[in-house]
């Protein structure tokens, strides 16, 4: 096929603020985890799907694996069970209590509406 560019799990997008290898941001309509340091607008390759620990969690709910949709908060840079304003990014991979401040999340590559 000629006009195949890539599967999409990785995607290369400016850096919507400055971030670190492993942390997570939402550009646009994508979330996704840098995979390596990147300074605002710089390009930096984000991974859109897969199961990512420990990630920042915002406390005040528990999740149950496997169970509990998650949403990224980009106010507090941090997933959450809150919908709210928040973008659908995936589903907890792991159990968490609400105490927790890091969690495990399956990314799932939604678009956020």
């Amino acid at each position: 096929m000629k006009n195949y560019i890539q599967l999409g799990d990785n995607l290369t997008l400016p850096a919507p603020y400055a971030v670190a290898s492993g942390a997570p941001a939402l550009i646009g309509s994508v979330v996704g985890i840098a995979s390596t340091d990147a300074a605002i607008n710089e390009d930096c390759s984000f991974v859109r799907v897969g199961v990512f620990s420990p990630l920042p969690k915002v406390a005040g709910t528990a999740w149950v694996a496997g169970t509990t949709k998650i949403y990224f908060d980009a106010t507090a840079k941090a997933f959450t069970a809150t919908v709210g304003s928040n973008v659908l990014c995936g589903v907890a991979a792991a159990a968490a209590s609400s105490a927790d401040v890091t969690g495990s999340v399956l990314l799932t590559g939604q678009i956020a509406a």
